[in-house]
C-alpha cells in the first residue's frame, strides 16, 4: 500500500509544485512506482510534466465531485515509474461544490483508496491556501512535507499551517505527521539564506530535512519543457538534491530495496 504525502504550504512560489514533480520523480528514478495527485487549480504539476491542461478532458475535480475511478483517468509520464492525477481549472469550483456534500473532507482519500494498492508512494500537491482542497489532502495523506524558502518572511504564516495540520491532526485524520520541512531556494552565498536555514533549523530541529533544495537555473528551466528535472539534466545539482531528499525520506521510512546480489549474499 502506498505512502501518501501532501506537500503543502498556504504561502505560494516556496517550491510546492518544484518538489512534487521532482521527488517524483527521484522516487522513479529509484524504482519506486510514484503517483503525483495534481490538487492545485493552476494544474502546475500537469504542465510541469509535460500535459496541456487545456486539453485534460477528465481530472481530480471528477473524482472529488462525480467520484469518477481515478484508474480510469490516470496518466503516464515519460518516467516509466512515474504517473499522474491531473488538475484542470475547474478545480477552482470545487471548493463550493463540495460545501454541502456529506464526507466532504475525505473524497480524496476515498478516490485515493482505489489506487493505493498500485503504488509505493502518492505525492499531493496542495494548492496554496488552507481551504478545504488542501484539507481533502491533508485528510488524504500519512504525512506532510512543508517546503519553507530561504527567503525573507520564510517563517511567516507557518505558524498558521501547522495549526490546521494539528487541527486535523485532532479532528479528521489522527495518523497524519509531518514528515518534514524542506528548505528550498537555497543559495549559500547569500547571508540571509544562511540565517533562515539557522533559524529553522533552531526552532524545528529533527523536524527539518538533512537535505536543502539549491536554486539552480536548470531546476527552473525543465517545466517549461514539460519535464522533470531528472528527465532535463539529470546530472544537474537539482536533480542531486531531489534524489538525495528521495533517499532521505526512504531512509526516514524504512523503505530501502535490497538489491538481488545484496539479497543473495544475505
Amino acid at each position: 500500500m502506498a505512502k501518501t504525502i501532501a506537500i503543502a504550504n498556504q504561502k505560494g512560489g516556496v517550491g510546492k509544485t518544484t518538489t512534487s514533480i521532482n521527488l517524483g520523480a527521484a522516487l522513479g528514478a529509484l524504482e519506486f512506482k510514484t503517483l503525483i495527485v495534481d490538487a492545485d487549480p493552476q494544474a502546475n504539476s500537469t504542465s510541469g510534466v509535460g500535459f496541456d491542461p487545456k486539453n485534460v478532458k477528465t481530472s481530480i475535480y471528477e473524482c472529488l465531485i462525480e467520484e469518477v475511478n481515478p484508474k480510469d483517468i490516470i496518466l503516464n509520464t515519460e518516467n516509466p515509474n512515474l504517473d499522474l492525477l491531473p488538475a484542470h481549472i475547474d478545480l477552482v469550483g470545487a471548493e463550493i461544490e463540495m460545501i454541502n456534500l456529506p464526507n466532504r473532507e475525505h473524497k480524496l482519500k476515498a478516490a485515493l483508496s482505489k489506487v493505493e494498492q498500485d503504488y509505493d508512494f502518492i505525492l499531493i500537491d496542495c494548492s496554496p491556501s488552507l481551504g478545504l482542497i488542501t484539507v481533502n489532502g491533508l485528510c488524504a495523506a500519512d504525512s506532510v512535507i512543508v517546503p519553507v524558502q530561504c527567503e525573507y518572511f520564510a517563517l511567516e504564516g507557518l505558524g498558521k499551517l501547522l495549526n490546521t495540520i494539528k487541527i486535523v491532526q485532532t479532528k479528521l485524520n489522527t495518523e497524519l505527521s509531518v514528515e518534514g520541512m524542506l528548505l528550498t531556494m537555497y543559495d549559500q552565498r547569500l547571508r540571509l539564506a544562511n540565517q533562515v536555514v539557522e533559524e529553522v533549523k533552531m526552532h524545528f530541529q529533527e523536524m527539518v530535512f538533512n537535505t536543502i533544495i539549491s536554486r539552480n537555473t536548470k531546476l527552473s528551466e525543465a517545466p517549461g519543457h514539460g519535464q522533470t528535472i531528472i528527465m532535463y539534466d539529470a546530472t544537474s545539482n537539482g536533480a542531486t538534491n531531489y534524489l538525495n531528499l528521495a533517499r532521505e525520506i526512504l531512509h526516514k521510512n524504512k523503505m530501502t530495496k535490497i538489491s538481488d546480489d545484496q539479497r543473495s549474499i544475505a
